[in-house]
C-alpha cells in the first residue's frame, strides 16, 4: 500500500477527477504565465528609458559594442576610458575624435568582438563585462570591477589585466559591479551585487528582491579582501566622500542611497539619506564633494508592488522558464528616459537632469562631472553622451 505524507493511504483518483485536476493545473499555469508576461511587458515600459540618435552632436558612437557603463580619466586628464559589452576597455582620443582599444578584461577573445548589438550576453562570462573603473592616484593603475572576472587591475600601458580578487572567505564574488579608491591608503571599496544571479540575469536579481549583495574592501598592502556590509539588495554604485569619512552606496532594488560612516564617532553606522524616484546605478563624486547619481529609469507604482515583500510576483517573474533579462531587452524600445541627480553629502537634491527637453538619455548608468562637462553612460546603448555644464 502507498502511504501519504501523514502516513495514511494514498488512493488513486478516478479518471474524471484526474482529468479535472490536470485541466485546473494547466489553466492555473496558463494564467500565471499570461499574467507574468503582461507584468513583464509593463515592467519593460517602466524600466525603459528614452532613446537617442548617434547623429546628435553630444552623442559619441561606439563601434562594435554597446554599453559604456562607467568612465574614468587618467592622471594626465586623458580619456575617458570606459568598458563595453565585448569585454574591451576603450579610451577616447580627443585629438583624433575616436575610441582606441586600451585593454581587455579576459584573455579569451574567441567570439567576443564583432558580435551583433546586445548579443554579447551569451559570451559575457567568457569575454568579461567591465563595469565600474577607477584609476589609483598612488600608482596610476586602472582598477576594474568586471561582472565575471572579479576585481582586476590594468597597468598604465594597457593590455591584459591582473586578477586582484575573485573570492572572499572562500566564496566566489558573484557580480562585481562598482568601485572607488581611497587616494591616501589605496584601499579599494567595491560592490558585489548578487551571489544568486549573474549580470546577464540582472533583471531577475532586481525583481526577485533577493538580498545576497555585499559591500567589500581590498587592502593592497595586505592583499586581503574583507566584507563590510551584507544583506544588501543589489548594491550598485559606491563612492567615497571628499574627506574620506564615509561611503555612499546605491541600492538599486530599493531605490535608496545608503551612507556608511568609516570615521568619526559614527563609524560603522549605516543611514538611508535619500529615497529616489527611480533605480540608481553608479555614483560619482565631483570636485566640490557632491555626488552625481545615474538613474536607469523611473519606478512606478506597479514596480513598487512587484518589489514589495508581500508580493509573490517578483519571484514568479524571476523563475519563469525563459530569460527575463533577454525578454526585457527585446521590449526596451518603448519610450521613457533616464535621470541624473546631483546631491550633497546629506542626501539633499541639488539638481535633476533627465531625458526630456531634447536630451538623448537611455538606460543611464552614470553621470560623471569632469572639466565642466558631463559624461553620461548607459548599460545598453551604443554610444556615450557628453554635455556641457551650464552652471
Amino acid at each position: 500500500m502507498l502511504s501519504g505524507g501523514d502516513g495514511g493511504p494514498l488512493t488513486a483518483a478516478s479518471p474524471s477527477k484526474e482529468s479535472s485536476t490536470a485541466f485546473s493545473s494547466l489553466s492555473a499555469t496558463v494564467t500565471l504565465v499570461t499574467t507574468a508576461s503582461v507584468l513583464l511587458l509593463a515592467i519593460a515600459v517602466i524600466l525603459s528609458s528614452g532613446g537617442g540618435s548617434p547623429g546628435d552632436p553630444s552623442v559619441i558612437p561606439i563601434v562594435g559594442a554597446v554599453g559604456p557603463e562607467s568612465f574614468a580619466f587618467d592622471s594626465n586628464g586623458d580619456g575617458p576610458y570606459t568598458g563595453v559589452s565585448d569585454g574591451r576597455i576603450i579610451k577616447w582620443q580627443r585629438n583624433e575624435s575616436r575610441w582606441i582599444d586600451f585593454a581587455v578584461t579576459s584573455p579569451e577573445r574567441d567570439g567576443c568582438e564583432g558580435v551583433a548589438r546586445r548579443d554579447n550576453r551569451a559570451r559575457e562570462h567568457v569575454c568579461g563585462r567591465p563595469l565600474g573603473l577607477c584609476f589609483s592616484p598612488k600608482n596610476g593603475n586602472l582598477y576594474v570591477a568586471d561582472a565575471y572576472m572579479g576585481l582586476i587591475v590594468v597597468r598604465p600601458s594597457g593590455g591584459l589585466p591582473i586578477q586582484v580578487a575573485t573570492h572572499v572567505q572562500g566564496v566566489r564574488i558573484g557580480l562585481t559591479n562598482s568601485l572607488d579608491i581611497d587616494p591616501i591608503s589605496g584601499v579599494i571599496y567595491f560592490t558585489d551585487s548578487s551571489n544568486m544571479y549573474q549580470r546577464r540575469n540582472y533583471i531577475a536579481a532586481i525583481v526577485s528582491g533577493e538580498n545576497t549583495g555585499r559591500l567589500m574592501k581590498y587592502d593592497p598592502e595586505t592583499k586581503q579582501v574583507s566584507i563590510i556590509l551584507t544583506n544588501l539588495k543589489f548594491p550598485n554604485g559606491v563612492s567615497l566622500s571628499k574627506d574620506g569619512d564615509f561611503l555612499v552606496v546605491a541600492e538599486t532594488t530599493t531605490c535608496r542611497i545608503l551612507k556608511l560612516w568609516l570615521k568619526t564617532e559614527k563609524a560603522g553606522k549605516v543611514e538611508t539619506i535619500l529615497e529616489l524616484p527611480g533605480f540608481p546605478d553608479n555614483i560619482k563624486r565631483n570636485n566640490k564633494g557632491e555626488f552625481w547619481v545615474g538613474i536607469h529609469s523611473k519606478r512606478r507604482n506597479l514596480m513598487k508592488w512587484v518589489l514589495s515583500t508581500n508580493s509573490w510576483v517578483g519571484n514568479a517573474l524571476a523563475n519563469l522558464p525563459f530569460d527575463i533579462t533577454k525578454a526585457y531587452s527585446y521590449l526596451d524600445s518603448v519610450s521613457g528616459y533616464g535621470l541624473g541627480v546631483r546631491i550633497n553629502e546629506n542626501g539633499n537634491v541639488l539638481e535633476v537632469l533627465d531625458g526630456m527637453s531634447g536630451r538623448r538619455w537611455k538606460h543611464v548608468s552614470e553621470v560623471l562631472e569632469e572639466n565642466k562637462n558631463l559624461w553620461i553612460g548607459s548599460v545598453e546603448m551604443p554610444f556615450a553622451i557628453k554635455e556641457k555644464l551650464l552652471r
